[in-house]
């Protein structure tokens, strides 16, 4: 695109020498506003949904399984149930967001901005990772009058809180760069997304399965988020919490590079 002045054309900058912050806190707090608008349902639904599980689980298995590891189930419980809420709300956060700018043709004004690429990743990615966070302190309060919500390692929960929110946030964002219809995000979730966190040990912890079946919950990064918080709240892992925090990164900084990579190339978002 070129802008006429005088009789020149000059080339519309797509990058500029210094951050934009202004065109990111924009696109940010837009981002944060768009699912605080409608609070009872991104923020407040996820906490009652968690309470649901903890209160069906709980009354169901809780006489069966009193115990985890010497850890009482609810505590085993409580940290699962937030991660998973964590997971599933991060990755509707940018997913919606970017898939209705698609649909509804608006993405064109979060790309004509003279915005970088990174502002843009920036902008969506910390929104989701804004909404898991909330979403992740809703449920523990909520939790809180109901099971000992104890503290091991305040550092471990923030981190592995953060870097949950981030992969998830990404991964939404590649999900809502590639589909094209809200069937497509539906089928994510329901295929990838809801089963990697059933099966990363939210309601069990992998010493009950069978030793041959523990590689499925090795190879599952969703077990690495939720052992982490795990052991943030009450001490206990199944696995190593610093060769999780270690892959966990490791995963973040692929799915930026990508996310970015797509960005810059237009991937599905120009015409």
């Amino acid at each position: 695109m070129e802008l006429k002045s005088l009789g020149q054309s000059h080339p519309v900058p797509r990058q500029i020498g210094r951050v934009n912050w202004r065109g990111f806190w924009t696109l940010y707090r837009k981002e944060v506003m768009r699912f605080l608008s409608v609070f009872v349902q991104t923020v407040a639904a996820p906490m009652v949904m968690a309470l649901l599980f903890f209160a069906v689980f709980t009354l169901a298995l809780g006489r069966n399984i009193e115990m985890v590891s010497g850890i009482a189930y609810g505590q085993f419980l409580g940290p699962g149930l937030i991660m998973m809420a964590v997971v599933q709300n991060a990755f509707a956060n940018t997913s919606s967001s970017i898939l209705i700018s698609k649909v509804q043709g608006n993405i064109v004004d979060v790309l004509m901005p003279p915005l970088s690429s990174l502002e843009i990743m920036l902008g969506y990615v910390l929104g989701g990772v804004t909404r898991g966070l909330m979403v992740a302190a809703a449920v523990w309060i909520g939790l809180t009058p109901f099971v000992e919500m104890s503290v091991h390692n305040i550092f471990a929960i923030i981190y592995f809180a953060f870097m949950a929110s981030l992969m998830l946030s990404l991964i939404g964002m590649l999900g809502g760069i590639w589909a094209d219809k809200f069937d497509h995000i539906a089928a994510v979730t329901n295929f990838v997304i809801t089963p990697l966190s059933f099966l990363s040990g939210t309601f069990y912890s992998i010493s009950r399965l069978p030793e041959s079946w523990h590689f499925l919950a090795f190879i599952n990064p969703f077990f690495y988020m939720i052992d982490g918080l795990r052991y943030g709240f009450i001490g206990h892992a199944d696995g190593n919490p610093l060769l999780g925090a270690v892959l966990i990164l490791g995963i973040n900084i692929a799915l930026l590079a990508l996310t970015h990579r797509l960005l810059v190339t237009g991937y599905k978002l120009k015409a």
